[in-house]
């Protein structure tokens, strides 16, 4: 078990992230997003461990930037 563990990091995809995404906190939401394919903000939330305050300017932030659309309340990449 051990073993996989050591090589299990070879076997793994480096994900390419778009420029825009210049801070920790859009990197991890952008990555979230990419994982689960779509989700509230209430998702994020419990998901993330981050604040509403802080998600609603971010998601707005990467909207702007045409990488984030939404729909209703359900945010998803672009």
């Amino acid at each position: 078990m051990s073993q996989k563990l050591l090589t299990r990091s070879a076997d793994t995809k480096q994900i390419a992230l778009p420029n825009e995404l210049d801070s920790a906190s859009s990197k991890l939401v952008y990555l979230y997003l990419r994982t689960a394919g779509e989700c509230t903000v209430d998702d994020l939330q419990s998901s993330l461990d981050m604040k509403k305050i802080s998600l609603y300017p971010l998601l707005k932030t990467l909207s702007k930037q045409g990488l984030v659309d939404r729909e209703g309340e359900t945010y998803f990449l672009a």
